[in-house]
């Protein structure tokens, strides 16, 4: 079982305190606690384009009607990555899931400031691609 994943202003309030180092850490951890995917999930048609690292996203809707995601990448850091994206989306209607504020909801973390461009320019693909599943769902 997975621990609990904090939510997106705890995190950005932990996260404005840490060094560079520590913010680092923080985002590789958090990658931990995205549920387990299967293998047999990391298909071409769940990879994300555009991404440096291998980043596969696989919606699943729950019983009363919320969006799921399963999602994994090659890379720890970019696992965590989308561990902060999915912290935004993750367990709610599809038509909240369309209009959520990703992006602003990243933007206390300075992804872009933080980290090497190779590693944040799959983001927008990521986002449009979690929005554009829960348009199906909707």
């Amino acid at each position: 079982m997975t621990t609990a994943a904090p939510s997106i202003a705890d995190l950005a309030e932990e996260y404005e305190f840490l060094d560079a180092d520590d913010r680092y850490r923080l985002i590789i951890d958090l990658g931990r606690t995205l549920d387990p995917m299967p293998d047999a999930l990391k298909t071409d048609a769940t990879l994300v384009r555009g991404c440096s690292a291998s980043v596969w996203v696989y919606p699943t809707q729950t019983d009363n009607g919320r969006l799921h995601f399963l999602a994994d990448s090659n890379a720890a850091i970019t696992k965590g990555i989308i561990a902060l994206v999915l912290l935004t989306v993750q367990d709610k209607a599809p038509a909240e899931v369309a209009g959520a504020d990703i992006e602003g909801a990243l933007a206390p973390f300075d992804l872009k400031n933080q980290l090497s461009s190779n590693r944040t320019q799959g983001i927008p693909n990521m986002i449009a691609l979690i929005r554009e599943t829960a348009g199906r769902y909707s």
